[in-house]
């Protein structure tokens, strides 16, 4: 199954068609806007822009849920981490610049600072070390959240555990998206791992009231020209609909169990994302009934000591699809994978680190 998804002979058929229809469509730019940044892996390794017909343009938003964690949120980690806590995080969020430095930096200074894979185990390290109160820095979007959540219900955590929650949810970005006059979206690819959890029915009322094609697509090259494909049909016809192509993994209900535990253990509340700004109802915070958990409740934490994005960064641009990475007169010169800058320089869902590993416009067709 999966080879079939990275044969050259689907791809370049899906090509074909991309173009055939392209030009019955006529000339005039159309947008395509992904709000995940595995999908900017896919385009980027495989140098899925250079396949695409010049007036389509597949533009990265923001995908990478360690990216939109704001300045504020991890100078509080780092407050915690130097005043008695144990923080536990994983391993991208550490090196995310902020005013303070990085958890990676505040670690080098005698911070005490876990990498860890999941919230699972935060739990162990919270049970086998008892004298030791420890915090789990929440972050990502719907894929991630129904981990902490579950754990919650089942009563699970110990009480010398705690959560700064810093989780994010897609759809309400990709309305900010659609309200920005200067970059009008033509069609959204909705993130696969997203949807698995929320079904793609999540997305029927953007489509429907921003009259914008909305597929969802899984992440393999020809997964990602599927979407395409599918965008350009709904165009060619003068539709506007939420369509699932991951069928493999994604349904319209979405899992069931871990929403309805999402939606006991959270609050859906009005959250900042860096470089944006604050979006109405797209975080979570921890429910009233889970409050003896929530660090923010039990801490009087720090405000934030300054802008979310450094002089001379680019990257709330580069969040909101106005320019691409190449763009920012840092890239790849003072902000590096090595030494980043700005927050879309870091881990492997960063679109200025996938740039910079493999490019954004390699054109295979030049030679």
């Amino acid at each position: 199954m999966t080879k079939s998804f990275q044969d050259p002979t689907v791809i370049n058929e899906l090509k074909t068609k991309i173009h055939e229809l392209s030009a019955k469509i006529g000339d005039r730019k159309i947008r395509i806007c992904h709000v995940c940044g595995t999908h900017e892996y896919t385009i980027s390794h495989w140098g899925i822009r250079s396949l695409l017909p010049k007036n389509i343009e597949v533009i990265a938003g923001p995908g990478c849920p360690v990216c939109v964690c704001p300045n504020e949120d991890i100078e509080q980690s780092i407050w915690l981490a130097k005043n008695g806590y144990v923080l536990a995080t994983f391993g991208d969020m550490s090196r995310v610049p902020s005013n303070q430095g990085s958890l990676l930096t505040a670690r080098a200074g005698g911070a005490d600072i876990r990498v860890v894979y999941s919230f699972l185990d935060a739990i162990k390290f919270a049970n086998s070390n008892p004298q030791k109160r420890v915090v789990f820095f929440s972050i990502g979007f719907e894929t991630t959240a129904p981990t902490v959540a579950i754990e919650l219900l089942n009563q699970r955590i110990p009480t010398n555990l705690f959560i700064l929650c810093a989780n994010r949810l897609v759809p309400p970005a990709m309305e900010i998206l659609l309200e920005q006059p200067e970059i009008p979206l033509d069609g959204f690819i909705a993130p696969g791992h997203v949807s698995a959890i929320t079904g793609y029915g999540i997305y029927e009322s953007i489509s429907d009231q921003h009259h914008v094609p909305i597929v969802v697509a899984g992440f393999e090259p020809a997964d990602v020209m599927f979407g395409v494909l599918a965008i350009l049909q709904q165009l060619a016809q003068s539709r506007s609909k939420t369509e699932n192509l991951y069928s493999r993994v994604v349904t319209r209900e979405g899992n069931r169990k871990a929403l309805a535990a999402m939606s006991e253990a959270y609050s859906v509340v009005d959250a900042r994302w860096r470089g944006i700004g604050i979006i109405p109802k797209s975080g979570y915070d921890l429910a009233e009934q889970f409050s003896k958990f929530n660090i923010r409740l039990k801490e009087e934490l720090p405000m934030s000591s300054g802008e979310d994005i450094p002089k001379g960064c680019k990257c709330a641009e580069v969040m909101l699809g106005k320019i691409y990475p190449e763009d920012c007169g840092l890239f790849n010169k003072k902000c590096t994978p090595e030494n980043p800058i700005g927050p879309c320089m870091v881990g492997n869902e960063g679109t200025c680190s996938i740039h910079a590993k493999y490019g954004g416009y390699l054109d295979l067709e030049e030679d």
